[in-house]
């Protein structure tokens, strides 16, 4: 069934204009959507629309708020299995994947519906005699939200959530190839009770939702997408003396050590490098592997890699979807044909998959023989490849890890405390993982990277009022 959408403004639902087409990666025939582009006098009537609905927001006790969160995680909950299906068709990641996403955008709202009321300041005593000093968090205002096709309801759910929490409104841009979803996540606020105005969905070009950046009405903007757009979008943010909250690309290190043990560290790569067609900014793209283990690892992993089921996200044997759009798959594939060009060999996958239906399969890839200089080391594939890199030690598997412009995540497989204990204090990343792959995270943690990963505050979990919210400072002379 073809969905047919409209833009939220101000609880309004708008339509009109030219109509894009949102198909299914697994099953090109599969129309799922149908989508209005809207333009920059629509951005600004969502943005007024969220300007006018925010003092009264901001005025309701944190426990209204708090219990609408919590209300829309409900209905999440209860429609996980209806909402991963349409996430999966539009988006390609399996259906298991597609439900547990749902079922982690339902727990983000829930955490913050808690956090609502865990919203504090502090006081303290004034260096002078008789005054009184307390620190309270107050919302911004308005903030704009940019997110992207790869995590199409939790990543809006993980923007949105501290927003609405902590009293502000906001206007989401989601991606072009998913918007059926971000729709699904309005449509359950809005049954939940939030009033008009505050979550305002607007389907408009990049460009178009680029001006937030420069709205005085908008004090802040949360993006997640390439490195190249988040820089733009920061220095027209710095420009206009807007908070900006940036997380971008990756290009994340395992390493793999000769004391690894084997089992785990195939399934740890395997994981992190494949799992959601490798379409993670988590995602362990370079296996870095130390020489004592190299060969065991390498020939293990393409064993294991040769038995991934690849095929319809629905399939309930999928065990890797499609990759979304012919864009990813043409790129994935023009990076295979760098890498064999500079002299890496493709030891198993990189070949589009037949299934009954024309999607966007493409067989997990695994390049040997690398080096760090590699265009595939050092650029953002954003698909189900990872290439190897081989060491001769922890000293110089940390020198390869940490020699990237990109330090979001990274991870390490080895049976040593002392090996793994040098690792988390010298990785140049902003979340380090031992033992388990570097594209698992939690929701009530923060969430972010270093270098030109990210910039700004940390997003999610007890981080998020850093954003969302300002410190005022209050002087009282009794």
């Amino acid at each position: 069934m073809t969905i047919v959408l409209s833009h939220r403004v101000g609880g309004e639902r708008i339509g009109g204009g030219a109509a894009i087409e949102s198909r299914n990666p697994s099953d090109l025939s599969d129309l799922v959507a149908t989508t209005p582009e809207g333009d920059a006098a629509l951005l600004d009537r969502a943005i007024a629309a969220a300007a006018a609905a925010q003092p009264d927001w901001a005025a309701r006790s944190p426990e209204a708020r708090g219990d609408i969160l919590d209300r829309a995680a409900a209905l999440l909950m209860e429609r996980a299995g209806e909402l991963g299906t349409l996430l999966s068709r539009e988006e390609g990641k399996t259906l298991a994947e597609g439900k547990s996403e749902v079922m982690r955008a339902a727990r983000i709202l829930r955490y913050f519906g808690g956090e609502a009321l865990r919203l504090h300041g502090r006081a303290m005593a004034s260096v002078r005699p008789g005054i009184d000093v307390a620190t309270r968090q107050e919302p911004l205002g308005i903030v704009g939200l940019i997110t992207p096709w790869n995590f199409p309801i939790a990543i809006p759910a993980w923007k949105a959530a501290p927003a609405l929490a902590f009293g502000n409104a906001v206007v989401l841009k989601p991606a072009g190839i998913t918007p059926a979803i971000a729709s699904a996540l309005a449509d359950v606020l809005e049954e939940a009770g939030l009033p008009p105005g505050l979550f305002n969905l607007v389907f408009v070009p990049g460009a178009v939702a680029g001006r937030m950046a420069e709205d005085a009405r908008v004090a802040g903007l949360s993006f997640t997408g390439s490195t190249g757009v988040g820089r733009r979008l920061a220095v027209a943010a710095a420009a206009h003396g807007k908070r900006i909250q940036l997380e971008m690309g990756g290009k994340n290190p395992l390493v793999v050590l000769d004391d690894a043990d084997l089992d785990r560290a195939v399934a740890v790569a395997l994981d992190g490098s494949f799992f959601g067609s490798g379409q993670r900014c988590t995602a362990s793209s370079r296996l870095i592997v130390t020489d004592g283990i190299h060969d065991r690892f390498v020939a293990a992993l393409t064993a294991a890699m040769a038995k991934l089921r690849v095929g319809h996200a629905l399939d309930p044997d999928t065990q890797i979807g499609p990759v979304a759009s012919e864009e990813q798959r043409a790129t994935i594939e023009a990076y295979l044909a760098i890498a064999v060009e500079q002299g890496g060999g493709l030891a198993c996958g990189g070949e589009r998959v037949r299934r009954a239906t024309d999607g966007y399969f493409l067989a997990p890839a695994l390049i040997t023989g690398t080096s760090p200089e590699m265009r595939v080391n050092r650029e953002e594939i954003f698909g189900p490849v990872a290439s190897v890199v081989r060491v001769p030690d922890l000293d110089a598997a940390i020198a390869v890890a940490n020699g990237s412009e990109f330090g979001l995540s990274a991870g390490i497989v080895t049976s040593s405390l002392a090996h793994a204990s040098r690792f988390k204090a010298s990785a140049q990343a902003g979340m380090v993982m031992v033992n388990a792959p570097t594209a698992g995270v939690d929701y009530h943690v923060p969430f972010g990277g270093t270098k030109a990963s990210s910039l700004g505050p940390r997003e999610q979990g007890f981080s998020a009022h850093e954003f969302y919210t300002r410190t005022k400072t209050i002087y009282v002379n009794a």
